[in-house]
């Protein structure tokens, strides 16, 4: 292998595809493996502030803390009614599904899963177009919550509040169901996080992010989002795809800058999967020669550990994290509860090493159920730090202002630090602490027993010589 040059991008390797390249004047060009998407930061570009200025702070109050907007905690009845919610105490943490209106308040959830009220794909998408009906389990916990005068009078209320009435509007008991189906049996859900601000917080600048929970909240957070994604696939044959994605802040698309994730179910695999799809059946080691071996050789991983592995991303039209879990099974849900943790570390530590004060998204990536490819669950977390403006429009090529060695820099930085202050899992091992061994993605049977002699393989014969 020719030798690694400085700034970490060595020249094309033989045989290889080069998604890769610097120019004369520092410009490092880039092509995205899976989506063909051009990628070309100028170098002064670089230079520029990653964070947007924040808004001025204001001191906290109590209320602030709880009730700063619609998914803090004394405002549970301005969403829709609950499909679950994970609480803790001396036993542990404890999953409540389908809480009653009169119930809400008699516990404080560390994490809820509530209906989004303006759904991207409704339950009338559903019923219309495929037939589809509520299922047993999903049509009595509906008609349990409007056996009761506080059931009722919060469906009524959201219908109002979706159908833009008067809040003294009469709703017919035909209205009250249509939309009691949709909260009960739509396929788009959110999982909202307990705090607005961190508990620590002193004012509005203090806002409560990923990052910001503990390792072990963000594993919590992580399989309870789970726990809906392979809900949604169980409750709904017609659905092909469940997406998953974070929203952080008001940049990233997020309508409360309050921690949350959502998830859609939708009855395609997406553009991104079937062309990912037709990769896989091409090189069904793509994964692994495209995505984690390539940015190994080019020195842009991260951090690792022994179930995920994260790189500085290349071809994105933002600056991106790429987190790949090295579980055999293809499917989060299929995750031992080791693997999930793993993952969960890699990703919150990452979110913690950008900060609460870069918008961001977060997205999930896996193998949709009817995929006849083996394919790895993989996230994404976009810094949303530029605008898309004329020229990448025009051309299709776009202009990243951080490039890979820039942002594996900034991040392995800060991840040493936020290690070292203990504010991130000890198992995770960073930048060049990483072993990088080759094909260490083991979704594809045929390289899953392989493995390169190193320092986990002693010699026959001893040590080498010094």
């Amino acid at each position: 292998m020719p030798a690694l040059p400085a700034d970490g991008v060595p020249p094309a390797l033989l045989g290889a595809p080069s998604f890769l390249q610097r120019m004369a004047d520092g410009t490092l060009k880039q092509i995205n493996p899976f989506t063909g998407t051009e990628v070309g930061p100028v170098a002064g570009r670089a230079r520029r502030p990653l964070r947007v200025d924040p808004a001025p702070a204001d001191p906290l109050t109590h209320q602030d803390r709880t009730a700063a907007c619609a998914f803090c905690a004394d405002r549970y009845l301005q969403t829709p009614p609950e499909k679950a919610r994970l609480v803790t105490g001396p036993q542990g943490e404890r999953m409540i599904r389908h809480l009653r209106a009169d119930h809400l308040f008699d516990s404080v959830a560390q994490f809820r899963r509530i209906p989004n009220l303006f759904e991207i794909v409704s339950f009338d998408y559903w019923r219309l177009n495929y037939g589809h009906q509520l299922p047993p389990a999903q049509r009595e916990a509906m008609l349990d919550y409007l056996s009761t005068e506080a059931g009722r009078r919060h469906v009524d209320a959201l219908a109002r509040r979706r159908a833009g009435l008067d809040a003294a509007a009469e709703v017919s008991e035909t209205e009250r169901l249509d939309h009691a189906a949709d909260f009960f049996g739509g396929g788009h859900d959110v999982i909202v996080a307990r705090r607005h601000y961190r508990d620590d917080a002193v004012d509005t600048s203090g806002l409560a992010s990923s990052g910001t929970l503990t390792p072990d909240e963000h594993d919590s957070y992580l399989r309870f989002t789970i726990d809906a994604q392979r809900d949604l696939y169980a409750a709904n044959r017609y659905v092909r795809y469940v997406a998953v994605f974070q929203n952080w802040l008001r940049p990233a698309g997020a309508s409360f800058d309050h921690l949350h994730t959502q998830l859609v179910a939708i009855d395609e695999r997406g553009a991104q999967a079937e062309l990912e799809i037709q990769r896989a059946r091409a090189n069904p080691n793509v994964y692994n020669e495209f995505a984690v071996d390539y940015a190994a050789y080019h020195n842009l991983t991260v951090a690792e550990n022994e179930h995920a592995v994260a790189f500085a991303g290349f071809g994105h039209r933002y600056p991106t994290l790429e987190i790949f879990s090295r579980s055999e099974r293809p499917q989060p849900w299929l995750h031992s509860r080791a693997e999930l943790r793993g993952m969960s570390d890699l990703i919150h530590a990452l979110h913690a090493a950008a900060g609460p004060a870069v918008p961001c998204n977060e997205e999930w990536h896996h193998k949709p159920p009817d995929a006849d490819v083996p394919m790895p669950w993989r996230v994404l977390i976009k810094w949303r730090i530029s605008t898309i403006a004329g020229f990448e429009g025009g051309t299709k090529i776009y202009l990243n202002t951080v490039d890979p060695p820039t942002l594996r820099d900034s991040v392995t930085t800060e991840l040493f630090r936020l290690r070292a202050a203990g504010s991130i899992a000890d198992t995770i091992r960073i930048g060049p602490e990483c072993a990088c061994v080759p094909n260490s993605l083991r979704y594809n049977p045929a390289v899953r027993r392989t493995a390169r002699p190193d320092a986990a393989f002693p010699s026959l014969y001893g040590p080498p010589a010094v």
